[in-house]
């Protein structure tokens, strides 16, 4: 077998060691410019040739680090000097392959101007931040102009030095500037912060030189003028990448005795000309933040720029200014513009709809993110830079009024600030700011590769490699590096998330809590500002509901101080933040001394906030509350808010029932149940942790639960302990108890059914029958404070004439001699629910040629039920109500889809078997296989059912009170809007205008189908 190729060997070595391109890499190492590599002995030459190879394995990416240090000793004219420096100078070694391995642009930098590898030698230059005064100063120096006297407009020096020379020795000034700093940054001697202030103090500088530059092009005729270049943004945060628009705005006034049209012409001309100067030396310059954008003036003076905030500045330009600093020009004039422009920065929170307009902003941004680059977007993505820019800013701008602390421009100082002062807490403030820098020095590993703008992750596996290890990631249990840097990004991301979402309008945690206290961070006026800021009307009322649950020394009012603001915060979404507010107080009074209670809410943060989210929206839930605090630990697990079987539900409820001799006792228990498992419904509901459809059959199943357990206790009142009634007794369901349909104020439509025993006295059956009907409603309709269950037997033959009970016997000849259409219609929903259940089903067995002739639907009926539904469309509509957002009668709601699909099924339910349900939904889905409904027709149907039942049921969990008509205004029809699950920046208008195009549809299919 021949032996390997010492080449192949060689290149099988260094494959192991990181490079991919391991032949290439074998043999630019042996090439002599480079000289690393001894090809008689294979191994590496010379002294520091293996420290040497060992650092370029170490890079990013080693491929381009070898590549570009080859291309580098090409360039020099004295290679032996570079090879011998980096194999004596760990130092040097390490900052200049990290370079290389992380910036090809650098690295043509360095191909360009082989000697500036000697700047990375120097301990102080690569070690050392300069000062902004040092950069600045050597920036001008290399232009011509006089450090000592820095360009203020046509006042101080001007460059002497040609342009063309001036911007080319101001762009290598630049680009050595970066060099030496990046060596820095990678070779992890300079944190972010120091990072973003020094590149910021690049700018600057850069800033001051191009204005010398543009300063030297004026003719000696122009007028003079004072120019002072305000930062805004990340400059003015110096908190800059290495790639970035820099942001200013221009401030002129008149100098030497000029007049004010020539002065401004002079200092436009200036700021013109140092952005053309800006944008060949290193980026643009943006002065789009200016008043009225790129349509105004460059420059104003500083007069018309107060005007301009004063009269017509949106929300957004103040939060711009919330990091203006001057950093060149005329500095008396940056100084001024600045205190002139900063009280109306800390007065911007209490304009109008200031939060409102702050969140929009961000869900804009949000919005305009093209979806295949929203999981790549580092900057503008959720759980990207700007969740956390927003977040701080926000709670900077309307804390910052009271608290001078938090005037800070950049985003990690005014971060540290809040944590300091307990805005945000200690442990999210932490998260925050890891991630954040996590993030920015993503984002400046993607920039310094070519020195381009990006925020992007890549997408190719090579480049995601390249980063992972330029960042310092290594393989572990997670896979190789580009595998830990994306399961870090997805954490810090979703850590950021959740965090932005939970302060946006993150409350003072050590002060407005404590409102009005001794100890307040806030004075009150500034607390009522800040209250009403987060939505609530009534502040002095809010206030003193905070004072009530946090005044005091006890442990009790020290943790509602920790636990307030959470809440608070979750009530800034909801409809009504003051009626969930004092809800909040009632239970918190009436529980605040249970052990389990405030443990609960401090442990488990998902409970605190879902409460608040449930008290600001349902005043059912609120009231239901007050009788079942316990139920409060529901909301721990989405588990426990799964509805309840029916199964489940009737035998505890039922034990429960027999527990207790006393029918009043006994029922009372079971009521206290169905109080508890409403408020699972109505939190699943409200949570969006059940479909609808759950939602009905869980308040069906909770009637029907209580109906069997108070039938229990009714009996045995009636018949004494052994229960054993003269007659078989039944409870049949109808309407939407017998579909399985309830609403949160539905009433429990029944007929009550006896059949005497054998030899029984029919009397004696009747009485007994209906003393047990009769005890059963007023054990469930009794005066409690859980929720009644109302019997309502008007569905019964003869209506509210004809008797409360009857046997089955007389149904039977009451329905065989006088069963009217409307009759027949109402039993399609007919269902035994308590009771005895042979009876049931022989009364279903009597029904069913009733409710399916086998002869189908007579014309004469069939007209008859079309009469009665115009009549209801007419004459039943409450006075005043709006037939287009009526929920039960109005157009296209629930009357419409159910006698539509009643109307199908008597019509055609003897012969098709599947049509043999009590559920709307499930005959409306049953017909479209039969082709006695299109399936788009059905489909409409079915979505204005369900828009008018949801509607319906959000009602009442807003009002606590049943109702039929859509609320036209106000909290009720947004409290409405987001109990239908619409998010906070969606407005009640949205909703309105989904509901009448659906039920429009809707209605359009009843007149074909049902009026034929």
């Amino acid at each position: 077998m021949p032996a390997p190729d010492p080449s192949q060997r060689r290149a099988a070595r260094l494959s192991r060691l990181g490079f991919s391109e391991a032949s290439r890499a074998a043999v630019l190492l042996a090439e002599p410019r480079l000289g690393l590599w001894d090809t008689t002995v294979d191994a590496p030459a010379g002294v520091g040739a293996a420290e040497i190879l060992a650092a370029l394995t170490r890079a990013g990416d080693p491929d381009l680090a070898l590549r570009s240090l080859h291309r580098l000793a090409l360039a020099c004219e004295e290679p032996d000097d570079l090879r011998e420096a980096l194999g004596g100078d760990p130092a040097l070694r390490r900052r200049l392959c990290a370079v290389l391995g992380a910036s090809s642009a650098l690295g043509e930098h360095l191909e360009s101007h082989p000697a500036d590898w000697r700047l990375l030698t120097s301990e102080s230059l690569a070690t050392t931040p300069r000062s902004a005064v040092d950069i600045t100063a050597h920036f001008l120096h290399v232009v011509g102009g006089d450090p000592a006297d820095p360009p203020t407009g046509t006042g101080g020096t001007a460059a002497a030095v040609q342009r063309a020379e001036a911007i080319a020795a101001l762009r290598l000034a630049y680009r050595r500037g970066l060099l030496v700093l990046a060596s820095r940054d990678l070779g992890e001697s300079a944190d972010l912060e120091q990072v973003t202030s020094e590149l910021s103090d690049l700018a600057t500088a850069t800033l001051t030189a191009a204005l010398a530059i543009a300063a030297g092009g004026l003719g000696e005729e122009s007028p003079g003028c004072r120019l002072a270049i305000i930062a805004m943004g990340k400059c003015g945060g110096r908190e800059l990448n290495y790639v970035s628009d820099v942001d200013v705005i221009f401030v002129g006034e008149p100098a030497d005795g000029s007049g004010l049209e020539g002065a401004l012409r002079t200092a436009t001309r200036l700021a013109s000309d140092l952005m053309a100067v800006c944008a060949q030396v290193a980026w643009p310059v943006d002065a789009a933040l200016r008043p009225e954008g790129t349509a105004g003036p460059l420059v104003r003076t500083l007069d018309s720029h107060v005007t301009y905030y004063q009269k017509w500045a949106r929300t957004w330009e103040f939060q711009a200014l919330l990091k203006m600093r001057p950093v060149a020009g005329d500095p008396e004039l940056g100084t001024a513009y600045v205190e002139r422009l900063r009280p109306m920065v800390w007065s911007a929170a209490e304009r109008e709809h200031f939060v409102e307009d702050v969140q929009k902003m961000r869900r804009r941004v949000e919005a305009n993110i093209p979806a295949q680059l929203v999981d790549r977007e580092l900057k503008l993505g959720p759980g990207g830079l700007r969740d956390v820019e927003f977040s701080v800013q926000l709670l900077q701008l309307v804390h910052g009024r009271a608290d001078e602390k938090l005037r800070i421009g950049g985003t990690l100082p005014a971060l540290a600030a809040l944590t300091a002062g307990g805005y945000v807490g200690r442990e999210d403030g932490e998260i925050l700011a890891v991630s954040y820098r996590l993030l920015r020095t993503v984002e400046h590993r993607l920039q310094l590769l070519r020195l381009r703008r990006t925020h992007l992750l890549p997408e190719d596996w090579s480049q995601l490699r390249w980063l992972a290890r330029s960042l310092g990631y290594r393989p572990d249990q997670r896979g190789e590096p580009a595998d830990v840097l994306a399961a870090e990004l997805g954490l810090h991301t979703r850590h950021v998330r959740r965090l932005h979402e939970k302060l946006f309008y993150r409350p003072l945690l050590n002060a407005v809590s404590r409102v009005p206290g001794d100890q307040l961070r806030l004075g009150p006026e500034a607390a009522r500002g800040w209250l009403a800021a987060l939505g609530f009307a009534a502040p002095e009322a809010a206030l003193r509901h905070l004072d009530a649950l946090t005044s005091g020394v006890s442990r009790t009012a020290a943790m509602q101080r920790l636990l307030l603001p959470v809440v608070l915060q979750s009530f800034t979404n909801s409809a009504d933040p003051d009626a969930g507010l004092l809800a909040y107080r009632a239970v918190s009074e009436q529980l605040g001394r249970t052990p389990w209670y405030l443990r609960l809410l401090r442990d488990e943060g998902q409970v605190l906030e879902r409460l608040g989210l449930l008290l600001g929206t349902s005043k059912y839930v609120a009231d239901l509350l007050g009788g079942a605090p316990e139920a409060l630990k529901l909301l721990a697990e989405d588990t426990e808010l799964v509805p309840s079987e029916l199964t489940e539900l009737s035998t505890a409820w039922i034990a429960v029932a027999q527990r207790s001799a006393d029918p009043v006792e006994a029922v009372s228990a079971v009521r206290a149940l169905r109080r508890h498992e409403l408020l699972r419904l109505a939190m699943s509901d409200l949570l969006g942790i059940a479909q609808h459809r759950q939602i009905l059959a869980g308040l069906s199943d909770a009637a029907t639960a209580t109906i069997q357990a108070a039938l229990t206790a009714a009996v045995r009142e009636v018949a004494g302990p052994d229960a054993d009634l003269p007659t078989r007794f039944v409870v049949i369901g109808m309407g939407r108890l017998g579909g399985a349909e309830m609403g949160y104020g539905s009433d429990a439509d029944v007929l009550f059914v006896h059949d005497p025993k054998d030899a029984a006295d029919e009397q004696v059956c009747a009485r007994a029958a209906t003393d047990v009907a009769e005890k059963l409603r007023s054990l469930l309709a009794a005066p409690s404070s859980d929720p009644p269950l109302t019997i309502d037997t008007g569905l019964r033959p003869e209506g509210r004439n004809g008797p409360v009970v009857r046997s089955l016997a007389s149904y039977r000849a009451y329905y065989q001699r006088w069963a009217q259409p409307w009759e027949r219609q109402a039993l399609l929903r007919a269902a035994p629910v308590a009771g005895d259940r042979d009876l049931g089903a022989e009364f279903v067995s009597l029904i069913d040629p009733l409710r399916y002739p086998a002869e189908g639907l007579a014309h004469a009926d069939v007209v008859e039920i079309r009469r009665i539904k115009a009549r209801v469309d007419t004459e039943r509509l409450p006075r005043g109500a709006d037939p287009a957002t009526h929920t039960k009668l109005g157009r296209g709601g629930l009357a419409d889809v159910e006698w539509t699909a009643q109307l199908l099924q008597l019509r055609h339910g003897a012969e098709h078997e599947s049509l043999r349900t009590t559920g709307t939904l499930e005959a409306l889905r049953a017909m479209v296989p039969l082709g006695l409904i299109a399936g788009d027709d059905a489909l409409a149907m079915e979505a204005g059912w369900v828009m008018a039942s949801r509607s319906r049921n959000a009602i009442m969990l807003v009002r606590g009170r049943s109702g039929d008509q859509l609320p036209r205004l106000g909290k009720d029809l947004l409290g409405v809007t987001r109990a239908m699950g619409y998010p906070p920046h969606r407005d009640a208008g949205d909703f309105l205008e989904d509901y009448l195009r659906v039920t429009r549809r809707t209605r359009g299919v009843v007149e074909r189908v049902f009026y034929g």
